[in-house]
Order: C-alpha cells, then sequence, then structure tokens
C-alpha cells in the first residue's frame, strides 16, 4: 500500500474528519447523511439511508442521492490512488449509466470493488502520461440484501506534465 492511499484511508475512515470534510467540499453529500463504511486498497462501501431529506414524491429514495452514494464509492477509490501522487494525476468524470431495479427505503449500501483495477491504471497513466478510461461499477443493496441499483461512472484520468 503507498503511503499516499494510506494517509486518504486513514482520513476517510476517520468519521470525524470526512464530516469536515464532506461539509467543506461536498456539502449535498454532508446534508444527504451519506457515510462511507469501508475503504482499503479494493473496496469501497458507502451508506445512505432513506429519509426525509433524501425522500422522492412516491415516498422512497430520490435518485440523486442514490447516484451520490454511488459516484462517492467509485470516486473515493480514484482519490485514494491519486492521493498526493507524484506526478500529479487530475480525475474527472466523463459519464454514468444506471439501472434501478427496486424502489429504495431503507438503508442502500453501495459498494465498489475495482480497487486494484483502480491501482493498475493510476500506475499506467503515471508511466505514459496518457489519458485512461476507467469504468467502475457501484451496485446498491438494502438491508434484505436486495440489489435496488447498478451504477456505472467513466472517470477519465491523466497524469499532469
Amino acid at each position: 500500500m503507498s503511503n499516499q492511499r494510506s494517509k486518504f484511508q486513514k482520513l476517510v475512515n476517520n468519521r470525524f474528519l470526512f464530516r469536515l470534510y464532506l461539509l467543506q467540499r461536498l456539502p449535498l453529500a454532508y446534508v444527504a447523511g451519506i457515510k462511507v463504511k469501508k475503504l482499503d486498497d479494493e473496496r469501497s462501501i458507502t451508506r445512505v439511508k432513506f429519509k426525509w431529506m433524501t425522500q422522492n414524491p412516491f415516498r422512497s429514495m430520490y435518485f440523486a442521492c442514490l447516484a451520490m452514494a454511488a459516484e462517492m464509492s467509485t470516486g473515493l477509490l480514484v482519490i485514494a490512488e491519486i492521493y498526493q501522487s507524484t506526478p500529479a494525476i487530475s480525475m474527472l468524470i466523463i459519464s454514468n449509466q444506471a439501472q434501478y431495479h427496486k424502489k429504495a427505503v431503507g438503508t442502500i449500501m453501495f459498494t465498489c470493488e475495482d480497487g486494484k483495477y483502480v491501482a493498475e491504471m493510476a500506475e499506467k497513466a503515471k508511466q505514459t502520461g496518457e489519458a485512461y478510461v476507467l469504468e467502475l461499477r457501484s451496485t446498491g443493496r438494502d438491508e434484505a440484501g436486495d440489489k435496488v441499483a447498478e451504477f456505472v461512472f467513466s472517470w477519465s484520468i491523466k497524469a499532469k506534465k
């Protein structure tokens, strides 16, 4: 594990520091109550709960809240890999796709297990200086383990000159 990745993982896994980070950088995720349950070298798990702030008129979770939690589960893996990287690597989300399978109520956990792929591609970007597109999948499941939604986010990464 790289030292930079370890530093970022410690920041994210510290609930207090990460809530401050969200308040400063991602205030809507803070207000929606998105939390990180786990971040390690292989996976990221985020959580969002159905509540008044996350509801839609149909008594389920608003799709944008689901998308925020899913995006965060993929983005954290990318940020962890490029955090304080030398050379610096830029990241940008360029597209997303979503499929909804079930009404989202209760607590929804989004899991992205593409950490090793992200690490490989970030190293490749550092070595070549080329831009790469990473398609990262996040699957949301409810408390019963039923699949609620699947998202695929395309992230572009490129080492800065």
